[in-house]
């Protein structure tokens, strides 16, 4: 692949997606991480956060750039002239609904392939939703998301609280 999109809310960013990334960046001249502007959704951290979360943790990636966007994904892959979309894939409820959304992107625009990546095992009960509700209740993040990553959720949950 030349260039390639990741697209995902990161919201946490979890080691699941850091696996996704590091995998994809191998495979891809160019892995542009595409952080999704969901105003239906009440993020945890801010669109710019999370932007800055994932450069400093894909800094020594040096085919990776990270970037936000709004709307419907084929229009940033077109305006980002790469080549493909990389989703990762956890159970098979995942696939069903990925391949329904790969293949109607596929209508939109046919120049765009899916790459669909199963992740890492120890991986595939972790979601960001899972990790923002650990750490509501107090509980213990380390071992799914960077340490860096989980100093920021805590403080984020903690500022809510107040």
């Amino acid at each position: 692949m030349r260039k390639a999109v990741y697209p995902g809310s990161f919201d946490p960013v979890t080691f699941g997606h850091l696996d996704i990334i590091e995998r994809s960046a191998k495979m891809s001249d160019h892995l542009i991480i595409g952080v999704l502007n969901n105003n239906s959704k009440t993020p945890l951290f801010s669109v710019e956060e999370r932007v800055n979360m994932l450069k400093s943790l894909t800094k020594d990636l040096p085919n990776v750039e990270v970037s936000s966007f709004g709307g419907l994904l084929v229009d940033f892959v077109r305006a980002k002239q790469a080549d493909a979309v990389i989703r990762g894939l956890r159970a098979v409820t995942d696939f069903e609904y990925e391949l329904q959304i790969a293949q109607t992107n596929r209508v939109i625009a046919p120049e765009v392939d899916t790459v669909f990546l199963t992740t890492n095992l120890k991986y595939s009960y972790l979601s960001s939703s899972i990790v923002k509700e650990i750490a509501a209740f107090g509980g213990e993040i380390n071992a799914f998301v960077p340490e860096a990553v989980a100093e920021r959720v805590m403080m984020k949950i903690k500022d809510r609280r107040k």
